[in-house]
C-alpha cells in the first residue's frame, strides 16, 4: 500500500470506513468524523508521531485511527475495543485497503494487563455521560495510557473539562504540548436524541511522558 501524501486523500480514505450499523448507547459509540480524524492524524504526522512508529488505538471502534495511521506510514498498529462487532468492521476495512499489519484485540481497555509497546497512542474514549457510575471513564483511559508509557498520547475529552484535565495530566507526570479543538457533530442515532444533529466542543490533548 502506497503511503498517502495529501491530507485530502487521507480524509477521503477514512470517509470510506463504514460506521457501526447498530451503535450501542451504553458504550457511547459515536463515529469520529473523517474531517476531524484526518486533521488530527495529519497534525500527528507533521509532529513525527506516526511514520515508522508503533501505534496503539485504545477504544478503537471501527478502526479510524489505526487504519489512518497505517495509511500514513506507521510501522504497525494495534486496536483494542470491548465491542467485537466494531472490531469485525475494522478488520474488514483494513483488509479492503490492503493493510495487513494491524492487530485488533477484543478487551476492556481499563482491564488490560498485557504489556504493549507503543510509540504513539490515540484514544477517543467514552466520557461516561450516559451512566453515572461510568462518569470520568476517559480519565481511566488516560491512567491506562500512563501505565503503557508511550512516547506520545493523543486523547479526546469534553472541552468543558479542560482546566481540570490540565491538572489531572500534570499529576500523572504528563507534559501537555498541544491542545487541538474541534466541534464534534453528534447525529441523531439514539432514541433519547431530540435534535437531528448537534455540535459538541471537544479537545484532543497531545501529551508526552
Amino acid at each position: 500500500m502506497k503511503k498517502i501524501t495529501r491530507k485530502k486523500h487521507l480524509e477521503m480514505r477514512i470517509q470510506s470506513i463504514p460506521p457501526h450499523p447498530k451503535p450501542k448507547v451504553e458504550l457511547e459509540q459515536y463515529s469520529t468524523p473523517s474531517v476531524i480524524a484526518s486533521d488530527l492524524l495529519w497534525n500527528a504526522l507533521s509532529l513525527g508521531d506516526i511514520e515508522n512508529k508503533d501505534i496503539l488505538d485504545l477504544g478503537c471502534g471501527c478502526g479510524i485511527f489505526s487504519i489512518g495511521s497505517m495509511l500514513l506510514g506507521a510501522k504497525s498498529a494495534t486496536g483494542i475495543d470491548i465491542d467485537n462487532e466494531s472490531l469485525d468492521l475494522a478488520r474488514r476495512s483494513a483488509d479492503d485497503m490492503g493493510l495487513y499489519n494491524i492487530n485488533y484485540i477484543e478487551g476492556d481497555v481499563l482491564d488490560l494487563e498485557d504489556e504493549f509497546n507503543a510509540d504513539t497512542i490515540f484514544q477517543n474514549p467514552p466520557f461516561g455521560s450516559q451512566k453515572r457510575a461510568d462518569r470520568g471513564i476517559d480519565l481511566g483511559f488516560v491512567k491506562k495510557a500512563c501505565d503503557i508509557s508511550p512516547d506520545v498520547l493523543y486523547s479526546f475529552h469534553m472541552a468543558s473539562t479542560e482546566e481540570f484535565l490540565v491538572n489531572f495530566y500534570q499529576n500523572l507526570s504528563f507534559n501537555i504540548t498541544h491542545v487541538f479543538r474541534y466541534s464534534f457533530p453528534i447525529a441523531k442515532i439514539y432514541e433519547f436524541h431530540t435534535d437531528e444533529s448537534r455540535n459538541v466542543d471537544v479537545i484532543v490533548i497531545r501529551a508526552t511522558l
